[in-house]
C-alpha cells in the first residue's frame, strides 16, 4: 500500500484529486495507517490513469464514474461501447457548431467588419441590427 503523496505523484495528480476522487466515489475509501494517514491499495494509479484517460477523450468525470461503476457491478454491462457512440455523436454535433462559428468569423473578416453594433461594411454576416430591433420593437 501506498501513501497519498507517492500514489499523486505516480499518477500525476495532486493530493487534493485524490480526495476529491474519493468524494465523488471513483475512488474507494483508502485504508488508514495507525497514524491516520490514507494508505492506496495496489492498482490505485493505474485506476487514475484510466480516469484521466477518459477525461482526455471528453467524458465528465459523473460519465466516468458511471463506467467505474457499471464495470464494478457483479454482471458488468457494456456501457462503455454505447457511451462511445454517445460521446462521439456529442463531439459531431460541437464540430458541426464550431465549423458554423469559423464560417461565420470567416465572413465577418473578408466583410472586414468593424463592430458589433455600428457595422460599416457593405454586407455584414452578423444581423446585429436586426436582431436589436427585434428584441426593442418600436425603436
Amino acid at each position: 500500500m501506498d501513501g497519498a503523496g507517492a500514489v499523486a505523484e505516480q499518477a500525476g495528480v495532486n493530493i487534493q484529486t485524490l480526495r476529491y476522487y474519493e468524494r465523488r466515489g471513483l475512488l474507494a475509501e483508502p485504508a488508514r495507517s495507525i497514524g491516520g494517514h490514507r494508505l492506496y491499495p495496489p492498482g490505485t494509479v493505474d485506476l487514475l490513469n484510466v480516469i484521466k484517460a477518459a477525461q482526455r477523450l471528453g467524458f465528465t468525470l459523473d460519465e466516468v464514474a458511471d463506467l467505474l461503476a457499471a464495470g464494478r457491478r457483479r454482471h458488468p454491462t457494456a456501457d462503455l461501447r454505447q457511451s462511445a457512440i454517445d460521446k462521439i455523436a456529442e463531439i459531431d454535433a460541437k464540430i458541426g457548431d464550431l465549423t458554423a462559428i469559423r464560417r461565420t468569423l470567416t465572413e465577418v473578416v473578408d466583410a472586414r467588419c468593424d463592430s458589433l453594433t455600428d457595422c460599416t461594411c457593405a454586407d455584414c454576416p452578423i444581423p446585429y441590427p436586426a436582431i436589436g430591433a427585434a428584441e426593442h420593437p418600436g425603436r
